[in-house]
């Protein structure tokens, strides 16, 4: 996006030109062959849903033109990840480059072993704690129920006389690769009524996907993942320099 004029001006493709993506199938197909791409334009030209999609078709509602609906849609169809994972802002991982994500992300620690060796804050445990119950042995089980975002920052103890700072903490949560947007949903009134625009619901990739397919034996180093990232970035965008890089992905290993 652009702001011209004080105005927020989207980027995208003109509706008959021949590359412009016209579905969330093909959406799809674009974030496995990319490998990961942030939902709006940042630093690095072409790298971005929005510049592959039609300016006039946002937020028109219309499933079948519109890729604020698309991002519901394969946020729920669990074929990539979807969540805040590029400085905090909105994007897609493939399945195939998520472990890459992971060990960059997490720096080669599951949760518990990052609150075992005092590198996660309790805030960060008291929403971990919603998903993550431990077997006999000590061993993590997550839990496959998705939780509102509403509902997770009450119980987690956020809110009046609680906690503080949830978004943020919860946005440093799916930065880290601990949690995806696994779908969205609008609120339950207490007749149990629908109500309002949907809102995201959250799990542990882990529950979605396998603790395997998140966080393989064989992942690989966090230096060397964070390296493969970087390289993938400049071999796809070669005028995209690592500032630019680490402007719209985050932070990398040194």
């Amino acid at each position: 996006m652009d702001v011209r004029d004080g105005q927020w001006t989207m980027k995208g493709l003109g509706r008959n030109h021949p590359r412009r993506i016209r579905s969330p199938q093909a959406l799809v197909r674009l974030i496995n062959e990319t490998g990961f791409l942030p939902l709006f334009s940042g630093d690095i030209p072409g790298f971005s849903v929005e510049e592959h999609v039609s300016a006039a078709s946002w937020w028109t509602g219309d499933p079948q033109e519109d890729p604020w609906v698309w991002r519901e849609i394969l946020a729920e169809n669990h074929e990539v990840a979807y969540g805040k994972f590029f400085r905090g802002k909105a994007g897609f991982i493939s399945l195939k480059w998520l472990p890459v994500f992971s060990s960059v992300r997490r720096d080669g620690y599951d949760f518990q072993g990052r609150w075992e060796d005092g590198r996660a804050t309790r805030r960060e445990k008291a929403i971990m704690d919603v998903f993550i119950a431990e077997d006999e042995e000590g061993e993590p089980i997550f839990r496959n129920t998705p939780v509102l975002s509403s509902d997770l920052a009450s119980r987690a103890g956020f809110g009046r006389g609680g906690e503080k700072n949830f978004s943020g903490i919860l946005t440093g949560l799916q930065m880290q690769t601990f949690l995806v947007i696994s779908g969205f949903r609008q609120k339950i009134s207490r007749k149990g009524v629908p109500y309002g625009m949907p809102v995201a619901t959250l799990l542990p990739p882990e529950a979605l996907w396998g603790t395997e397919a998140v966080m393989p034996s064989d992942a690989l180093p966090p230096m060397e993942a964070g390296m493969r990232i970087l390289l993938h970035v400049r071999e796809r965008f070669p005028g995209a320099g690592d500032e630019e890089i680490r402007k719209v992905l985050g932070p990398f290993p040194a």
